[in-house]
């Protein structure tokens, strides 16, 4: 298969379908050797076995590993799709890596998808976001600066995913790549 780009970097924030889009991608690339990644699931994974109770907790230095990590894996490798709220920025300036944004511009949207989840109460969901975003946003600017990690400029492609639901989300980002469904072998 011949993409536009090697490697594809999905981000956003709680509850913008990045892992959605994840496992939506899953039966049209991995047939042509892409692999995917939650750098997400690789943190909750982490505090778990460290008996930690929040990401947030897990050291700078942890951080900045994951980080390089994910930029050597982007551009010394091909056939990844790693997802994670920060893939893209840590990305922007790979020109191999096809960065997408997720975005749902109706909060109120985001907190009946962690509700319907997480089985949470709206209260709980509402302010599970609200933290979560908040110590992930401090602890971001306390290593990296006064960034916009979210800033349009540094993705190829931003879905609002309140107006795209996760097939309309598939087939934009597939198009953008170039995909071309395989032809059917007889």
């Amino acid at each position: 298969m011949n993409l536009k780009f090697d490697n594809i970097t999905i981000s956003g924030g709680v509850a913008v379908g990045t892992t959605t889009l994840l496992n939506n991608l899953k039966p049209y690339l991995e047939p042509s050797g892409f692999k995917f990644r939650s750098t997400g699931q690789f943190i909750r994974n982490y505090t778990k076995e460290n008996i930690m109770p929040v990401a947030t907790l897990v050291s700078d230095d942890f951080d900045r590993n994951i980080e390089s990590e994910v930029k050597k894996l982007l551009s010394t490798e091909k056939g990844w799709v790693m997802e994670g709220w920060l893939a893209g920025f840590v990305a922007r300036e790979l020109d191999n890596c096809f960065r997408i944004l997720l975005i749902c511009s109706e909060n109120a949207v985001r907190i009946d998808r962690v509700v319907n989840r997480d089985k949470v109460s709206f209260t709980q969901a509402k302010n599970y976001i609200a933290q979560r975003e908040s110590e992930n946003f401090k602890k971001w600017k306390k290593i990296y600066g006064d960034a916009d990690f979210f800033n349009y400029k540094f993705y190829h492609l931003v879905i609002d995913t309140l107006s795209s639901g996760p097939l309309e989300t598939v087939g934009k980002v597939l198009d953008k790549l170039a995909y071309k469904i395989p032809a059917k072998t007889q």
